[in-house]
């Protein structure tokens, strides 16, 4: 079966995590595109000044105060979607967190909670989303990471559970292709971004964490994300040192080993001392309503590896005609030198 999906305009979209960072980016993003949104977290105060924002702009805009670790929030989000709404046409799993810290070091109660929601999250949201969508078609998009292809050490908890929404996206997807629901599946996988991700992670260490160069703005995330909302993509990777660490560790996993040890235990540490070990958002929410923490050094504003993702067509004529291009010119500089 093919699969349309509606143009954003005319759409009805889900965000969970839509207070921060990607899925705030997201949610402010296609309200400029006229989108209609469902927009859950566990802020209610940060929803209720989003929801007055978009308002304000003429965004038709509902809100959910949910945790996405407890399934009958997550059900009373699509509950809200088609009694405000009639429905949704796409839905997102943006909410996320993560933990810095070596494996033996984390409590087994904040990995099953870091779980609760990176994992359990996309499962509660998948199958609910599902539920509707099966009948009246659209897009299922879940936020993986690079991480679901490489591990990285210091956050074994988060790469474990970015390994997990692959795994079981890709098998939502293919059960659903097998029966012809008309639902597109796709898994984003971002790079690092600049979002509050360091804020919100809590933190073992005995520095300030850090995210591993190179970072990546949100808008693109959020830019890739509207475009599977539109477009039936199986996954796009946001950054193309996403696509690079990917396909590095499925060729040569070995090496990437040797350079994971030698570059990403410095890389994710500061010279910073650890502060507060209680300020972070892994049981509770913290600070909300801001797209960017402002990570020190360079931050990426644009992709051509994912523009040429999200436009292959363009991509495609770009690259012949810049071969062409040189060809030509080097044809003429050979021509010269005889």
């Amino acid at each position: 079966m093919k699969i349309r999906l509606k143009k954003l305009s005319t759409q009805t979209i889900v965000i969970t995590g839509a207070t921060s960072g990607i899925g705030l980016t997201t949610a402010r993003r296609a309200a400029k595109r006229g989108a209609t949104l469902v927009l859950a977290a566990r802020n209610e105060d940060a929803l209720l000044h989003l929801v007055d924002e978009l308002g304000k702009q003429g965004t038709r805009v509902a809100h959910v105060v949910a945790d996405v670790g407890v399934e009958q929030d997550v059900r009373r989000i699509a509950e809200v979607a088609i009694e405000r709404f009639g429905g949704f046409d796409t839905w997102i799993n943006n909410a996320g967190i993560s933990i810095f810290g070596r494996n033996e070091d984390v409590s087994l109660a904040d990995q099953r909670r870091l779980f609760q929601t990176n994992f359990w999250g996309v499962v509660h949201g998948s199958l609910v989303a599902v539920e509707h969508l099966r009948e009246r078609g659209g897009a299922l998009i879940n936020l993986g990471s690079e991480v679901s292809d490489r591990a990285l050490p210091l956050q074994g908890a988060y790469s474990a559970s970015k390994h997990a929404v692959k795994g079981f996206t890709d098998s939502l997807r293919l059960e659903l292709q097998a029966e012809g629901a008309p639902v597109s599946v796709t898994l984003i996988k971002p790079a690092a971004i600049d979002t509050m991700f360091v804020e919100h992670a809590k933190n073992y260490l005995d520095v300030e964490p850090r995210l591993p160069a190179p970072i990546y703005a949100p808008e693109l995330a959020a830019d890739a994300i509207l475009y599977a909302a539109e477009h039936p993509k199986r996954d796009l990777f946001v950054g193309g040192a996403a696509r690079l660490i990917s396909s590095s560790a499925h060729y040569a996993p070995r090496l990437m080993d040797t350079i994971m040890k030698r570059f990403m235990f410095k890389q994710q540490r500061t010279d910073v001392p650890a502060s507060d070990r209680d300020r972070n958002s892994l049981h509770a929410p913290g600070s909300d309503l801001m797209q960017r923490q402002g990570q020190p050094g360079h931050v990426f504003e644009s992709s051509l590896y994912t523009q040429a993702a999200m436009h292959p067509r363009p991509a495609m004529v770009l690259f012949v005609g810049t071969g062409l291009a040189l060809f030509a010119l080097w044809r003429y500089r050979q021509g010269d030198l005889r």
